[in-house]
Order: structure tokens, then sequence, then C-alpha cells
């Protein structure tokens, strides 16, 4: 991937040199500068809710949220350990409040869990559950949104409401389905 974008990056540059010599300089910076004030606001998100990720561990909520999860957890995700459980129900939360940057390191902590049951269907259905992730509260990109200058930065949330929950149903039955005939 780092070649295609190495390649897109090069021919670019060479076709406003050409076209615009003059406007090369310029957009190179601007582009850096862009890139870094999104950086920022992304930072900045994840600060916040990281910080309200640990005081919810710290508080003993996430143990509640994985107490109340856990008859879900464990018929969905076939496990019956605690700290896998508890693991599973932070990464889930996070990801059903559009924070998939601060429920990576749960979902790091679950699969080593799970690693040590030998668990791999619940593995390989985190990944699924993951990479198409409902998003009820979509607040990273409603943050983005209002960062760049949007006027309603909130109307994502339907359209984005709706995508989620049919990628992520489509993705959970088709890993169902694929995992019955495969085995």
């Amino acid at each position: 991937m780092n070649v295609i974008f190495t390649v897109v990056f090069i021919a670019s540059m060479i076709a406003i040199a050409i076209a615009a010599p003059e406007n090369l300089l310029s957009s190179l910076l601007g582009g850096a500068r862009d890139a870094a004030e999104m950086a920022l606001t992304l930072f900045c998100i994840y600060a916040v809710w990281m910080g309200l990720s640990a005081l919810a561990e710290k508080s003993g909520l996430s143990k509640g949220m994985a107490k109340f999860l856990k008859p879900v957890s464990r018929r969905i995700f076939k496990t019956d350990s605690d700290a896998a459980n508890e693991c599973l129900a932070m990464n889930i939360s996070c990801n059903l409040l559009g924070l998939g940057g601060a429920a990576t390191p749960y979902a790091v902590k679950a699969v080593g869990e799970l690693e040590k049951q030998k668990n791999s269907f619940a593995q390989k259905l985190l990944f699924v559950i993951n990479a198409t992730s409902i998003q009820i509260l979509p607040t990273t990109v409603i943050a983005l949104r209002a960062s760049a200058g949007s006027a309603a930065a909130s109307d994502i949330f339907l359209p984005s409401l709706i995508c989620t929950f049919v990628s992520t149903a489509a993705a959970v039955l088709l890993f169902l389905i694929g995992n019955k005939i495969w085995r």
C-alpha cells in the first residue's frame, strides 16, 4: 500500500510541477498544515475518550458493563472468561460511541484473553464486528466535521447508524454462515 501511495504522491508532484510550478510548494505546505490540524483534532478527541474509558475502568463501571453484557457476550463469543468479557464489553461500547481508536486497546486485550482459551471463533468474530462496528453515536466523525467548520456536523447521525447497523448485521451473518459451511 505504501508503494501505491508513494507512486500517487510522486505522480501528483510531477503533474503540479508541470501544470503550475508556482503552486507546488504552497500545496505541499498547505497539505502538511491540514494533516497536522487533523492529527491534533483526533488526538484531542481520543484523549478525552480514553480518559473517560480509564475512569470507567477505575470506577468499576467497565466491570459492571461486562457483568451486564456477560450473558450476551458469552452467547455471541462463546467465552466464560470474565477478563475477556470485560474487554469485549469495553470494546463494543467504544465502537457504539464511534470511538474506533479507543476501542482498539480493548480488542487487543480481548484477543489476548481469547488466545489463552484457544477461542479462534471469538477472535474472528471480534475482528468482523470491529471491522464494521455499529455506531450509535459517531462522535469522531461529528467532531471532525465540527472542527472542519461544518454547519450541521451531526447530520451524519442517522445515515451512519443505518449504514453501520446494516454492514455489521450482514458481516456477522456472513461470518456465521461461512463458519457453519467451512466447519
